[in-house]
Parts: C-alpha cells; sequence; structure tokens
C-alpha cells in the first residue's frame, strides 16, 4: 500500500472517529454518561431509600424531629458529592407555623339599622386559612367565587368588590350534571375553598362567608374547619400548619349555617333559587346585598415551626450561563404516623416510593454530576423539598424567596415517585406545557428504553406546579399511582430499585443536556392542565 493510500485511510479514519463523537455529543452520549452510570445503580439508589423510609425516620412528617434527621442525611450525600452550599448553608429556611383559633372571633350583621350578632361554631366557624384580623363591610353575592377563564365564567365579571366582604357558595355551577362546561360531575380546581379564597383576594375582597349550595346539598351546618378548641373530642393538637408568609394576605374566611343565610337573604330558599338560576344558564348573578353591612373577626396564633429545604450547588464553568439555573429536586417529607394503634399494628406511614424515590434519585444525580471530570456550563441546584404532603409548602417557600432569581431558571426537573409499576413504563406531565424539554427528554430516552407516558391531567399536584406558576418550564418525572400510596404498606422492600436508577439516569442525561446548551425553553400556557 503506498503512502498515499496508508495517509488517506488515516485522515478518513480520523474523520469518521470526529463524526461519531460529534453525533454522540449532539444525543448526549458523552463520556460523562459512563461516569454516570457507575454512579446510579439500583444498590446505591436501595441504600438511599432504604434509609429515607426506615422506621427510625416514622414517615419524615412536616415539621418533626424525623424530618430534619432526613434533612441531614440528604445534606451530608450532598456534601460528599462535592456540592457547594448556598449562603453558606446546605439548608434553606422554610417559615412554618401552628395555627391555633384564639377566643375572640364575632359575626354580626347589621340590616336595616338593627344588629344580629350569630354564635361560632353552632352558626358561623373559621376555616383554617382564615386570617388574624377584624372586618366591617357591605356584602356582595359573588355565586361561586369562580374566575375560570379556561371554561368562560366569572362571578367577578361586573362587579366589584374592593373593600368588600363577599358571599359565595361552595363547589361549582352544574355539580351533578355531566354536560356542565365544567368538568361535568368530576369536581375542578374551582370546587375548592382555598381556590375561593385565593381568587376572593385576587379581585381585592376583604373578608369572605362560604355556604354549601342548598341546591344540591341538605346539610348546611357551618362545619368550617375543626378546630380542637371548639371540641371536647378532638387532640388538642390537631391544628392546621401555614406558611408563615402568607399570614399577612390572609382575610377574614368563614363557613356559615341556615340562620346567616335567611338574613342575608330572606330564605334558604330564595338562595337556592339563585344558583338554580346560575347552574341552568351559566350566567352569575351576583350582587351587591342591599341595606345590610357585615362586621367579621377571626383571631389566630401562631407557633413557628420552622423547617428546611436541603440544598446543594454546582457553579456552572461558561462565564455568561454560569448566571442561569437549573433546578433537579423533589419532596422529601411524607405524613408521619398514626398516633393511636396496637402495639402489634404496622403504624408508620413510611413513603419509600412517596418519595424516599424520588429524592433517592434527587440525590443520586447529584452525585453523579459531582463525579464528572468537568462543570456543566450552567449552574444546577440541586434541592429536597419540606412540606409537599401539606400544600406544597417547601417550594411555595422557594419561588416566594428564591436562592437564585427566577429569571434566571431556565427549567425545574421534578421527581415524586419513581419506584413502583412496571419497570419499562414511565409517566410524563410535561409534552404540552414544555415541548422543547419533552423533546430532549425523549432523545436521552432512546438510550435508557422507557415508554413514556404522557399524563397531562395527572391526578394530585406535586413540587413542579409552584414552578410552573411563575412560568419556568418543568419537566415531572413519576412512575404511577399504587394502592400502597399514603398507606403503611409503601414500604422500601417494595420498590424497585432498578427502575429508580433508570428513571435517575434518565434524569441526569436530561438534566446534563440542559446544563450544557445555551437554548431558552418554551411553556406553554399550561394551567388547565393541573
Amino acid at each position: 500500500m503506498s503512502n498515499i493510500k496508508k495517509y488517506i485511510i488515516q485522515i478518513l479514519f480520523l474523520i469518521s472517529i470526529a463524526l461519531y463523537v460529534v453525533g454522540c455529543a449532539h444525543l448526549g452520549f458523552t463520556s460523562s454518561n459512563s461516569t454516570a452510570d457507575e454512579i446510579i445503580t439500583s444498590e446505591l439508589m436501595k441504600q438511599h431509600i432504604f434509609t429515607l423510609a426506615s422506621d427510625s425516620m416514622k414517615g419524615r412528617n412536616t415539621p418533626s424531629p424525623e424530618l430534619d434527621s432526613a434533612a441531614n442525611y440528604i445534606a451530608g450525600v450532598f456534601k460528599s458529592s462535592g456540592l457547594q452550599t448556598v449562603n453558606g448553608s446546605y439548608f434553606q429556611k422554610v417559615g412554618l407555623g401552628i395555627i391555633s383559633l384564639g377566643d375572640d372571633n364575632y359575626l354580626k350583621i347589621v340590616k336595616d339599622g338593627s344588629e344580629q350578632s350569630y354564635k361560632i361554631k353552632t352558626e358561623f366557624t373559621p376555616f383554617d386559612m382564615t386570617g388574624n384580623k377584624q372586618v366591617n363591610a357591605p356584602i356582595i353575592f359573588a355565586g361561586y367565587g369562580i374566575t375560570a377563564p379556561d371554561y368562560k365564567y366569572d362571578d367577578y365579571k361586573d362587579i366589584d368588590v374592593k373593600g368588600k366582604i363577599v358571599f359565595v357558595l361552595k363547589h361549582e355551577p352544574g355539580e351533578n350534571d355531566s354536560s356542565s362546561s365544567f368538568e361535568g360531575v368530576k369536581e375542578t380546581d374551582y370546587s375548592n375553598v382555598s381556590e375561593k379564597v385565593r381568587i376572593a383576594i385576587e379581585h381585592g375582597a376583604i373578608g369572605i362567608l362560604i355556604a354549601t349550595d342548598p341546591l344540591n346539598h341538605t346539610s348546611l351546618v357551618p362545619r368550617g374547619f375543626p378546630w380542637p378548641s371548639l371540641s371536647k373530642t378532638l387532640p388538642k393538637d390537631a391544628l392546621p400548619i401555614s406558611l408563615t408568609a402568607d399570614e399577612e394576605r390572609k382575610i377574614p374566611v368563614v363557613q356559615i349555617g341556615e340562620e346567616v343565610i335567611t338574613q342575608l337573604f330572606g330564605s334558604v330558599d330564595k338562595l337556592r333559587k339563585l344558583q338554580s338560576i346560575i347552574d341552568s344558564t351559566m350566567v352569575p348573578q351576583s350582587f351587591h346585598i342591599p341595606n345590610i353591612s357585615v362586621s367579621l373577626k377571626t383571631s389566630t396564633s401562631i407557633k413557628d415551626m420552622s423547617t428546611q429545604n436541603v440544598v446543594g450547588y454546582i457553579e456552572g464553568s461558561d462565564p455568561k450561563l454560569k448566571d442561569e439555573v437549573l433546578i433537579i429536586g423533589g419532596h422529601y417529607d411524607h405524613v408521619g404516623y398514626m398516633k393511636q394503634h396496637s402495639d402489634t399494628a404496622d403504624y408508620i406511614f413510611n413513603g419509600a416510593d412517596d418519595n424516599a424515590s424520588g429524592t433517592s434519585a434527587v440525590m443520586i444525580v447529584a452525585q453523579a454530576f459531582g463525579a464528572m471530570g468537568q462543570k456543566p456550563k450552567r449552574s444546577v441546584l440541586f434541592m429536597a423539598f419540606a412540606g409537599e404532603e401539606k400544600g406544597l409548602m417547601g417550594s411555595r417557600s422557594y419561588v416566594n424567596k428564591p436562592l437564585f432569581p427566577l429569571d434566571q431558571t431556565v427549567a425545574m426537573l421534578n421527581i415524586d415517585m419513581v419506584g413502583r409499576n412496571g419497570i419499562d413504563s414511565l409517566y410524563m406531565v410535561s409534552e404540552a406545557a414544555c415541548p422543547d424539554l419533552a423533546q430532549i427528554n425523549e432523545e436521552e430516552n432512546k438510550e435508557i428504553g422507557f415508554t413514556l407516558v404522557d399524563e397531562e391531567k395527572l391526578l394530585g399536584g406535586s413540587d413542579h406546579m409552584s414552578f410552573q406558576k411563575k412560568k419556568i418550564p418543568f419537566l415531572f418525572y413519576f412512575s404511577g399511582m399504587h394502592s400502597d400510596v399514603h398507606q403503611v404498606t409503601d414500604g422500601p422492600k417494595k420498590i424497585n430499585t432498578i427502575k429508580a436508577a433508570k428513571a435517575a439516569r434518565l434524569v441526569f442525561r436530561t438534566a446534563w443536556r440542559i446544563a450544557n446548551e445555551e437554548k431558552k425553553y418554551q411553556l406553554v400556557d399550561s394551567k388547565t392542565l393541573f
């Protein structure tokens, strides 16, 4: 063979190698993935899951000493993986408080110059989300208290409730109508009292009276929240938990009974007729109730029970892109244990799948990132959230007081329950909302081999929702519901650690791609997905 031919062959060989490397890099097949595969094993996954879901953790309730123990374990993994602290700590405070009902609560209605006072518990009862405030104002009937542009319905459309107290009905129009323009007989989030309160506050209301809708329900007892101070049988510590940052924004919120309805509308039947018109026409009937003013006070006290998110940080290597942050997270809390139980009963809600599996995936992906010979171009923040089971409290706290600017947060990858059901399938809640991220995930999955199931209307919520509401693109990894969720039977021995590790490898590959490219990702208006 001539020297020229040898030279040509060597050149062609080098070109083929270069093309192979470029192609692999395009698909995410870099040497980093082989390193990650050595780290992300079912054995390491098992170690983390069995630790977090052990009986000694007593279900990792928020707040609890056991949750703190779990936080210390996670922080230790972050530290040993070479992740940096943020502001000098692996912990971010989540301000929580135990709410107690105070003694000074009243509801008074002045009608045509005559004042009537009502009895707490039997005629009105504060809800758990009520505020420590007193208000006095005219009252407005605001139907179901719903503003739902996605269903083309708005009880507040033609009425100004700023500085007013609103009266709203529980549930939603067409509750028992399969042809309802909401979701038929399936309740939407708009039927939740918390959503009605949020909407009322957004419209400027300063107080809320809520009644059970009489058209579909016979009992009009004002149950509100079952406060221990109003009961002889409830445990004294059966109290709600709140983010302390939310307290200042709260307003008085009470459920009222038949006596108050009669005073405001003349009779329950008149309110029932108003509700019937709304349900049959889907046209709001909101109006100012004349010649009536309402004085309402609810008093609460808060005991500080703050806890923490766990954070670990890798600063990006690119001078420009390091200011952009990718968040990889999952919640590490669960629901605790049964205080009343027999000596032989299994009483601990270990939460192995929900969400020791997801938290372990976060840790193991962090370990893989830490083991790389190079740092990603973008910065990466690993997070374990507290209080997800109490209402996304850890992630809500973060987005309200972020450690890094939200407008520089390029994406959030949420991992919640990845250790059960068929080993070959994984649910993804993202494709319609975040098509760019979904495409990256699908491309990387070609090397992992999951059947990815697009689940747009997944029941329940998880921490990605806090970020989605702040317009941050997200991916949500989830292996599906099962009968052990929130049961004492959700133990570590039932976890398929091979599947959990497989999910973690997919998260790593997708995260490594995101953390090493300059692209910005689209978030479609996905409000209706959740």
